[in-house]
């Protein structure tokens, strides 16, 4: 079974974080931070910017110009940070920047991501330590939502900390985007 969304037990400032390259960013990067901080009561979310995905091949665009395009599709949306970690905390990996931002006691930290990110998040570094240290919110994206039930992580872990978010997917990618 499934457990769909659900409201977690508040211990701090509530702050999501989603990660990623944004190469661009675009209006389903912002419509689901909109939804994590309606549906969660979530006070902040950091869009963090990362230099490279492991996982993909180098960005089109220069970390710079990633920022300033994410600072723009925001617009007026103050509660979303756009920041760049990695050489602050001299790593790229996500653990170490939940670590990084679990240090002050009263944040309670959401890591936001799409379906399809969870399909291959049992590659992540120390992906079992990412889900015991905050929440996962995992919002749909369209084809994708059967092969993230059927993943490595949904069935290796017990899943309290991992709560699937439906709602009115916008159809776009970044990879899409960078297509045309």
């Amino acid at each position: 079974m499934v457990k769909l969304e659900n409201k977690f037990k508040t211990q701090g400032i509530k702050i999501g974080i989603l990660g990623g390259t944004f190469d661009p960013a675009h209006k389903g990067h912002l419509e689901i931070s909109k939804q994590a901080k309606k549906r969660f009561e979530l006070k902040n979310i950091i869009w963090a910017i990362t230099k490279k995905n492991p996982f993909k091949n180098e960005s089109k665009s220069n970390l710079i110009s990633r920022m300033q395009f994410a600072k723009k599709i925001i617009d007026n949306n103050n509660y979303i940070k756009i920041k760049f970690y990695e050489e602050k905390i001299g790593s790229n990996k996500t653990i170490d920047l939940i670590k990084y931002l679990s240090k002050e006691k009263k944040n309670e930290i959401y890591f936001i991501m799409g379906a399809d990110n969870l399909i291959n998040f049992h590659k992540w570094y120390k992906w079992k330590s990412i889900i015991k240290n905050c929440n996962i919110l995992v919002f749909d994206r369209q084809g994708y939502r059967a092969k993230s039930l059927k993943s490595v992580t949904f069935n290796e872990t017990d899943n309290k900390n991992l709560t699937f978010v439906n709602f009115n997917k916008v159809n776009i990618s970044s990879s899409k985007l960078r297509k045309v």
